[in-house]
């Protein structure tokens, strides 16, 4: 009987417990009955395990202590959901515990167990039972009692798995949702066959195999038995900071993201720190949480959307974390890191929303920077689109006012040559590059452009997340905002008065060009009704409706 586990284990039990989770990932999804469009649990935990199953394959390692901060670190950046990052959090404590030891007996790997559950615990700010915290933390005190008394890896291993199958079978009278769907927490299923598998290999039943299999995601799931009135925060809400300071104390971020959402869990490493909020203002979530770092990367996905989506039988569109961007970042930067000039001029372009996207790409942009409202693209994100761009000279647009500075750092930091222009809005950038001439000369350029943008205005209609009172108007959470070049207009309780406001607005530009950009969480019919009312009073100007798929703001409307 094995009496350590060694370096060459600990990555075996590892690897096998990914496969383990790759064959089992429908039966786990099969579970999930919580409203929770941003990915099924069996897939969440399955492409997080992913992560470190990918990167302990591509060395070997000399002691326990490396192999557990590979996948500690691994899992942090590939943690997907709330049942991958609380994962990761269990693997963040285990690797603490196992820092500087070369081979884990039975106390220090039940000790490590500890410690990852200890850590997740204290991640979570409102930790709920019946779930994967539970069946870990029962798993793991049943480790520690039988590693007390003397009982060997193999046995502490089988306690745990004992002890955590119990309490699985008990999340079915802990929680109320998991009792009226009659199934158990997928979460905690999951946990169970990583620790299930990692005992197998250790006693030598599984071996590891010789290539991974690719994990097919679903496109469907049974989230027919709750409503969208279930879901009280709207914003899934997914972000990796990286740390100033490695010490730096969480706490007070923890305590401000739980009371403006929930499902909160924060997981983190010496380097770097990944959240996932359920929020109604993921905007404030993302400015406080720069005070303790430089975000990298960030997504927010609107919950009863996709859950209206799911009902009606409509493909999803989620990117369900990060992981995918992060792959795309990984790959681009494998690639050259300046692209020739191949032409004279190149355009980069900041903007939200696959409409969006796709109208700048049309006009002609090169390279767009996925960022905008609560998204603010850093200047590294834009200096890797820059120099992505196969011109000798790059126009940016940044589209946004607190964009603009970012995009102005570029300028030294690249070999070519860029000229950012100030444009504040998305339609104004749309507008500009309407008036991009290749054949024209620089000079000629940045003056035309800088006209044509300054002659627009642009009216913004999104939504109040909070109760206040700005600029002498009395707002309410949840009614519509009404703002034409940034200046608010008021807040309203249903469109027909906004729009009637804005028309009123309007008659002082005397417009002749009117867009309306609908967003991501307006459908079609409802766009063209809103553009009906403003071309009803303005008969005389050209009208357009457009898809622009933008988040946070139902309409961008572009005034000329």
């Amino acid at each position: 009987m094995r009496e350590y586990i060694n370096a060459v284990a600990l990555k075996d039990m590892i690897l096998c417990a990914d496969a383990a989770l790759r064959e089992n990932i429908q039966m786990v999804n099969d579970l999930n009955v919580f409203p929770v469009p941003d990915g099924d649990t069996g897939t969440n935990m399955g492409l997080t395990m992913e992560k470190a199953a990918t990167e302990l394959r591509k060395k070997n390692f000399d002691t326990v202590s490396a192999v557990a901060d590979c996948v500690s670190s691994a899992l942090l950046r590939g943690a997907r959901g709330n049942s991958g990052v609380i994962l990761s959090l269990l693997f963040r404590g285990i690797s603490k515990r196992l820092k500087g030891v070369e081979n884990a007996d039975a106390k220090i790997f039940a000790a490590a167990l500890h410690d990852g559950v200890d850590a997740a615990y204290k991640a979570v700010m409102k930790p709920t039972e019946g779930t994967i915290l539970t069946v870990s933390r029962l798993s793991a005190k049943a480790a520690v009692e039988a590693a007390n008394a003397g009982a060997s890896i193999e046995n502490c291993l089988a306690c745990a798995i004992k002890a955590g199958q119990d309490a699985l079978d008990d999340t079915i009278n802990l929680n109320p949702v998991l009792k009226k769907a009659g199934v158990v927490d997928a979460g905690g299923k999951g946990y169970m066959i990583i620790l299930s598998a990692m005992l197998a290999s250790f006693v030598g039943e599984v071996s590891v195999p010789n290539e991974a299999q690719e994990i097919v995601i679903p496109t469907e799931t049974a989230f027919d038995v709750f409503d969208t009135a279930d879901i009280t925060y709207a914003f899934d809400t997914v972000f990796i900071v990286r740390k100033k300071d490695p010490d730096v104390d969480l706490e007070p971020l923890r305590k401000y993201l739980s009371s403006i959402g929930d499902s909160l869990v924060i997981g983190e490493d010496d380097e770097a720190f990944k959240v996932h909020v359920h929020t109604n203002i993921p905007g404030n979530a993302l400015n406080k949480a720069q005070k303790y770092g430089t975000l990298e990367l960030a997504k927010i996905e609107n919950m009863r959307t996709q859950h209206e989506d799911l009902l009606a039988g409509k493909h999803v569109q989620s990117t369900d974390d990060l992981d995918a961007i992060e792959a795309e970042l990984e790959a681009a930067e494998e690639e050259d890191a300046i692209a020739e000039a191949e032409k004279e001029f190149g355009i980069v372009a900041v903007c939200a929303g696959e409409g969006m996207k796709t109208l700048f790409q049309e006009l002609g942009a090169d390279r767009v920077v996925t960022g905008g409202q609560t998204m603010n693209p850093s200047t590294d994100d834009i200096l890797k689109e820059i120099n992505r761009t196969p011109a000798s000279t790059v126009f940016v647009f940044p589209n946004n006012k607190n964009i603009i500075m970012a995009a102005e750092q570029c300028i030294p930091l690249t070999e070519k040559k860029v000229i950012v222009m100030p444009t504040k809005t998305v339609p104004q950038g749309i507008t500009a590059l309407l008036n991009f001439n290749p054949d024209e000369s620089e000079e000629a350029l940045v003056e035309v452009m800088n006209e044509a943008a300054t002659n627009v205005h642009t009216a913004m209609i999104t939504y109040a997340a909070r109760d206040s009172d700005f600029g002498g108007h009395e707002i309410h959470a949840g009614e519509y905002l009404a703002l034409l070049d940034g200046a608010l207009i008021g807040s309203y309780s249903n469109e027909e008065d906004l729009f009637k406001q804005l028309n009123l607005a309007f008659e002082e530009l005397n417009p002749e060009f009117i867009t309306v950009y609908y967003g991501e969480n307006v459908d079609e019919a409802a766009a063209g009704k809103a553009a009906e009312s403003i071309g009803a009073c303005f008969p005389e100007a050209e009208l357009s409706v457009v898809n622009g798929g933008q988040p946070v703001y139902y309409y961008m409307i572009s005034i000329e």
